[in-house]
């Protein structure tokens, strides 16, 4: 009797624990109104401490975050290579020498700034043979991968299509020949061809579609390069060009942010202005612009300067109010944004090589092309960071879309 007595108290207590054993609901259970004994359930909420109750906090497994490659690549860099990153230069801009190869001096100083990149022009383009040997050698000195960019817009301003040498490439009258046409399909196939020789050669970078609006006859610089004089036109041929680029593996640089068409001067020789409100500049020339941030990989900024929109006759590259303003915060741009060359007359005449520099960073530009004098511009932004001018956090975060940009 005893016995039996035992094996039904026993039977009860393992009955009474048996609920206690069961898993904890899933997320999809600890929703309002499925349980009861929970707060916000329809029974009014149990006295029970919160310790006692199932959570996603006692039952979730630890998560691990992916890794970051740019983050980790970043941490790896020290602030002198971090400043190196941001420049785009010619091989030969430091040591000097033939601009057709890399001597042993050039190397040295390239492992010594680590540049972010490298632009080939047109005395740095013989033949065939000797560009892909320029390239692949340009290519396998840095620490990190540098971006190899050259101007091959089709027309007038190809490196490559017009070089003394017979490339064997298709060539193009001018961007605006292929706007006539009326074709999108046309910019996309001139963009595509240019792309797969841009591509064979080593390019990783090209500075091109324009973007600009040919709606100025007497423009100096810009004419024909640019699609059309109509800016919806323009902004439809520049996103299917950007597409064949793209398809054939190579980054776009749209520009002459925010305009250079309606210009009547050219500002490799001096100052430009662009006397226009900002009511005008939305009629015309910022429409390609606004179409394509979200479709480009970089931006490049024209040195006009716009008194009617920043204020006084800063050159945009140097304005704050257009690079951060305008093209990042209102047109909510956040790829690369990239000077025009910094050696250009509209700079030069006004700026020196390190202040230039320092105040086309301070702007928002997060690479420099082609300072007037690469090692001063370098030493300048260098010292702006070391004294505090410039916060550290500012230039990671360049630095960081430099990395994504090269396929971190």
């Amino acid at each position: 009797m005893k016995r039996s007595v035992t094996a039904v108290l026993t039977a009860l207590v393992l009955l009474l624990l048996i609920p206690g054993c069961t898993a904890a609901p899933g997320p999809d259970a600890l929703t309002e109104g499925t349980l009861t004994g929970v707060p916000g359930t329809p029974d009014g909420g149990s006295d029970a401490p919160d310790a006692a109750r199932p959570t996603e906090a006692t039952t979730a497994e630890p998560t691990t975050l992916p890794p970051d490659p740019v983050r980790e690549a970043l941490e790896k860099l020290t602030l002198a290579e971090k400043v190196g990153q941001l420049f785009i230069i010619r091989p030969d801009s430091v040591r000097g020498g033939d601009p057709l190869v890399v001597t042993p001096d050039m190397r040295a100083s390239f492992k010594s700034y680590c540049p972010g990149g490298f632009i080939l022009m047109g005395a740095s383009v013989g033949d065939p043979e000797q560009l892909k040997t320029l390239t692949a050698a340009l290519s396998d000195i840095p620490s990190v991968p540098p971006i190899l960019a050259i101007d091959e817009e089709g027309g007038t301003v190809a490196r490559i299509g017009n070089a003394d040498a017979d490339f064997g490439v298709p060539k193009f009258p001018s961007m605006g020949a292929v706007g006539d046409t009326g074709d999108p399909d046309e910019a996309w196939k001139a963009g595509k061809a240019i792309g797969a020789y841009l591509k064979d050669y080593g390019f990783t970078l090209d500075f091109a579609p324009v973007a600009d609006v040919n709606s100025n006859p007497a423009n100096p610089v810009i004419g024909r390069r640019a699609f059309s004089s109509d800016p919806y036109e323009t902004a439809v041929m520049v996103e299917m060009f950007i597409d064949g680029l793209h398809e054939s593996g190579v980054k776009s640089c749209i520009k002459h942010f925010p305009g250079h068409g309606d210009t009547y001067g050219d500002t490799h020789k001096g100052f430009v202005l662009l006397d226009k409100s900002r009511e005008e500049l939305e009629a015309t020339e910022l429409i390609p612009f606004r179409e394509n941030v979200s479709h480009t990989d970089t931006v490049m900024i024209a040195h006009v300067a716009l008194p009617q929109l920043t204020g006084d006759e800063t050159p945009a590259t140097l304005s704050k109010t257009v690079v951060t303003d305008l093209l990042r915060g209102e047109l909510g741009f956040d790829g690369v944004v990239i000077t025009d060359a910094l050696e250009m007359g509209a700079i030069t005449d006004s700026y020196g090589a390190g202040e230039a520099a320092v105040l086309a960073f301070e702007a928002g530009c997060d690479m420099l092309l082609l300072p007037a004098d690469f090692p001063a511009a370098y030493a300048a932004v260098l010292n702006a960071l070391e004294t505090g001018r410039i916060p550290v956090s500012r230039l990671d975060e360049s630095v960081a879309r430099i990395l994504k940009l090269k396929g971190y």
